[in-house]
């Protein structure tokens, strides 16, 4: 037991994530046992999603010096996440079209289920991201009218001004202090929440159809992997003069979290930490990219959207125009952008899509059977995808700490070491 209290805790997630795959193939359906383990941990996450956003939105906010320097970084991670998530869904439909999945797919061998869905229209979608009841949307976590709600309080106390607000200012600063600590309390329990997850993961998930639709996950793989080994290098070299190698040396223990519990919200405090403990980045910049990148930079959603249009206009033998192509492209950013950061979330935005190019549901069943082990590559590469603009938009405004991004790895142990320090 010595021994394990010793090591770091990057290291004892990994040893979790390793031993609840053994678990999981040694006790098959009998892995249920342990759900209420993983259940647990996911509950403690969540509970730490919406006064974590709040606070450290709102810290980070109130640390830029004026409105303009806020609507800078705004601007720059808002016009970064609109690309990237465009080449991700243009590379998911690339990809579809070399491998085209879904010819040949005997559509009479999945039993249809019913999905409730509704017609997507874009400016619905935009109506619904303005707050219009703030409570509301903490009890419903509903994530971007969260922010964007935040984001007004925060601009009204900049506004207003620390010699008028003192008190308001110190409770924010101290609220978030609070946070980050309970954040760092919770993640201690990180290793044995991931081996249980993963085990029950491994255990129920059938196989069946995985290997109907293999040619649709090779797809999706490997279109997640041209946007991480092609995409992200690019915009870090050319934008951030940041060396990639470096930078997910740096970054892997979010993507590794994100990968493990398969929900961007969820990662939102350890990807703060490597932020600012591995990245160099500081906080009013990644209190605002972080929980903002987590609801909407949605990139391995988008390259599943390129792969799931493909396939599904192939299995419903729908011609694949020109016009098709770039519909698709641009639903792909849409919804992304609107996809919640949560465990889930794909399946219904999937049925949104299939009613935006008005397609049967046929096929609901087929990606929620195997969507658990492909969202487990699409939400490691989104929170990815939010350290690389973090990183990146730190860089453009002269803010990125160098000396913090060129020094040794620190894992999540020595993050939670530091950050308590830094509140001492």
């Amino acid at each position: 037991m010595k021994w394990w209290f010793r090591q770091k805790l990057h290291t004892q997630v990994v040893i979790g994530a390793v031993l609840g795959i053994i678990a999981g193939i040694a006790l098959r359906e009998n892995a249920m046992i342990l759900d209420p383990i993983g259940q647990i941990f996911l509950r403690l996450l969540k509970f730490l999603v919406v006064p974590l956003v709040i606070a450290t939105l709102m810290s980070g906010v109130l640390q830029m010096r004026s409105v303009g320097e806020l609507g800078n970084v705004g601007a720059r991670f808002f016009a970064y996440l609109t690309v990237t998530s465009l080449i991700a869904s243009a590379f998911g439909v690339g990809m579809a079209l070399l491998l085209r999945p879904g010819q040949g797919l005997d559509l009479a061998s999945i039993d249809a289920e019913e999905v409730e869905t509704e017609d997507f229209s874009f400016a619905e979608q935009l109506l619904s991201w303005v707050p219009d009841n703030f409570f509301l949307a903490m009890s419903e976590t509903s994530m971007i009218p969260l922010i964007i709600g935040t984001i007004l309080f925060a601009i009204a106390m900049m506004l207003i001004g620390e010699e008028r607000l003192p008190r308001i200012f110190a409770m924010v600063r101290e609220g978030t202090e609070v946070m980050l600590k309970l954040t760092n309390m919770i993640i201690q329990v990180s290793p044995y929440g991931v081996f249980a997850l993963l085990a029950v993961l491994v255990g129920t998930t059938g196989t069946e159809m995985l290997e109907a639709a293999t040619k649709f996950v090779v797809a999706d793989v490997a279109g997640i992997l041209l946007v991480a080994v092609v995409v992200y290098p690019c915009v870090l070299m050319t934008f951030a003069r940041i060396n990639p190698l470096r930078f997910y040396r740096k970054a892997w223990p979010s993507t590794i979290f994100a990968m493990t519990t398969s929900s961007s919200a969820a990662t939102i405090p350890v990807s703060m930490r490597i932020a600012q403990d591995n990245l160099g980045v500081p906080r009013k910049i990644y209190g605002f990219t972080v929980p903002f990148g987590a609801t909407a930079n949605m990139d391995g959603f988008a390259v599943a959207l390129g792969v799931i249009s493909i396939f599904a206009a192939d299995a419903f033998d729908m011609k694949i125009t020109a016009g098709l192509i770039v519909q698709i492209i641009l639903l792909g950013l849409a919804l992304s952008l609107g996809a919640a950061g949560v465990r889930g979330a794909g399946i219904v935005m999937s049925a949104v899509l299939f009613e935006a190019l008005g397609l049967p549901l046929d096929l609901i069943p087929l990606l929620a059977a195997i969507w658990p082990i492909i969202d487990v590559a699409h939400t490691g590469l989104n929170i990815t995808s939010d350290l690389a603009g973090t990183a990146t938009v730190a860089a453009q405004t002269q803010e990125l700490d160098r000396r913090i991004l060129n020094a040794p790895t620190v894992g999540m142990h020595q993050t939670t070491a530091k950050s308590d320090a830094s509140q001492q």
